[in-house]
């Protein structure tokens, strides 16, 4: 198992298409497009995210992930992660978290106490408080820090994402087929 950092763009928009897929399930309505067309047309054009993939000795992924900078560069934040269905990998997602704890200034959230405890077995130790009940946890790597002076990530207003897309149906439509496109190249090898 390795962690890849999916750099050229036809992959890295099929690996981006197949994470918003899973994450926010194929029935989601538009919350996976809006998210991958927000990650596209902002996050990527400024170089603020990343899509990593977990992959087998053979070289096919098991699980995906975007990280966001924060706006300083000190770290980055999970922002989206999957284990893939097809993996014959026990516990993909987590194994992909684990790796990029050791190894990168992590950051991710934790809205409940499953999911505090699967991060706390991919080594995620110090947390902090954040309102409405959040929970943010910080690698090994990460500098220390308290929740007021924890850089913000990162990120595109997904409503005005929406809004573009009611006001310019062109728009809308080439970022659809991105998408579908995206999901019908997933590649099979990273």
């Amino acid at each position: 198992m390795r962690v890849v950092h999916v750099k050229e763009s036809q992959p890295r928009e099929a690996c981006l298409a197949r994470l918003c897929a899973e994450v926010y399930g194929h029935q989601a309505g538009l919350a996976p497009l809006a998210t991958f067309a927000g990650t596209l047309g902002v996050l990527f054009r400024q170089e603020a995210a990343r899509v990593v993939a977990l992959v087998d000795d053979a070289a096919r992924p098991v699980a995906l992930a975007l990280l966001v900078f924060d706006r300083e560069g000190r770290s980055v934040e999970l922002a989206l992660m999957t284990g893939l269905e097809e993996a014959d990998v026990d516990a993909p997602a987590e194994r992909l978290v684990a790796a990029l704890a050791e190894r990168m200034p992590l950051r991710v959230n934790a809205t409940d106490a499953t999911q505090q405890a699967m991060f706390e077995r991919c080594g995620i130790a110090r947390w902090l408080d954040a309102p409405g009940d959040l929970r943010i946890g910080l690698a090994p790597g990460h500098p220390p820090t308290d929740l007021a002076d924890l850089p913000t990530s990162l990120n595109f207003d997904g409503n005005a994402v929406m809004q573009s897309f009611k006001q310019d149906r062109a728009l809308f439509d080439g970022y659809k087929t991105r998408f579908v496109r995206g999901l019908e190249a997933f590649p099979a090898t990273l």
